[in-house]
């Protein structure tokens, strides 16, 4: 998913520093497998050797980013994404990762589906140490001209309000929900979700695009605390601006599609949560493109 808002980086979102609210431990360990040790950053080569990883809408935009840093960081990563020609593409796309990248047939709107794979991926996997709950839909599929053209949320169907929530936000519940259990019984493993700006949950035409983000960030919360005292973690993940996706209109303009960010800002935060470096961190909401400044902060306050 993307945020498609403003084509540059939004200044003053709060981004999940340490502190009494946002960035506490959680008692337990985040990650297994190695991963950096405290000084050194997810660009220095991290490691990331042995750390099982499930990316929800990897096919493509940040998912297919993400799942691709992490790989790169040595990590085994399912490919979660709906059955069909697109995932054995992205999985036949990552071929020299060899046994390190399998396929994971998941529609996050279906409880059933939803189960499935979490059984299957635990079966394969042996145990899942990062989720990172990304796939969604955006106004796009509401409205295709929503960058020039927004409509007010009292001409948006319900039929469509509910598609856009069944996904970005239901979906973010079902897969949480099934993966959650897994992790608690180990009492290790965090789980990342993929958010926006906050400015774009309110802004004119984006019903129900950002309410239903707005949501998935209400429940991260709710998540967070839910899981603090039993060893899993919770933190938001987003780009900080619009990203070059599949969510983005083909229609918008060269000059405005150049000032995209990339969806490959999301790799260095989302290999740094998977890695041992952030273990004890929860209810953090990293921004992407402000990454390098919230980590410089990160390792300040941890002395």
């Amino acid at each position: 998913m993307s945020d498609p808002s403003t084509g540059t980086p939004t200044g003053g979102e709060a981004t999940g520093a340490p502190g009494a609210a946002a960035g506490t431990a959680t008692g337990g360990e985040a990650t297994a497998g190695p991963g950096a040790a405290a000084g050194t950053g997810p660009r220095a080569g991290t490691d990331l050797t042995g750390v099982r990883c499930v990316v929800t809408g990897a096919t493509s935009g940040l998912g297919a980013a993400m799942a691709d840093a992490l790989l790169q960081a040595g990590a085994t990563v399912a490919l979660a994404s709906r059955p069909g020609i697109r995932l054995q593409a992205a999985l036949r796309a990552r071929g020299p990762h060899g046994d390190r990248v399998v396929a994971l047939p998941l529609d996050v709107r279906d409880p059933a589906s939803v189960e499935a794979a979490a059984t299957s991926a635990v079966a394969r996997l042996g145990a899942v140490d990062l989720l990172v709950n990304n796939a969604g839909i955006g106004m796009r599929t509401v409205n295709p001209r929503f960058f020039d053209r927004p409509m007010p949320f009292f001409e948006v169907t319900p039929d469509q309000f509910a598609d856009v929530v069944a996904t970005n936000l239901t979906g973010y519940f079902l897969v949480a929900r099934a993966f959650a259990p897994h992790m608690v019984r180990r009492h290790s493993g965090r789980i990342v979700n993929v958010s926006i700006n906050h400015q774009t949950m309110g802004r004119r035409g984006f019903a129900p695009y950002g309410p239903s983000r707005a949501g998935s960030e209400a429940l991260s919360r709710v998540m967070t605390e839910d899981l603090r005292d039993l060893g899993v973690a919770v933190d938001l993940l987003l780009p900080g601006g619009a990203t070059d996706t599949g969510m983005i209109p083909d229609e918008l303009p060269g000059d405005a599609r150049e000032r995209l960010l990339r969806p490959e800002i999301m790799g260095p935060p989302i290999v740094f949560l998977a890695s041992r470096e952030a273990n004890g961190l929860t209810g953090a909401r990293i921004v992407a493109s402000e990454f390098e400044s919230w980590l410089a902060a990160f390792r300040a306050g941890r002395g």
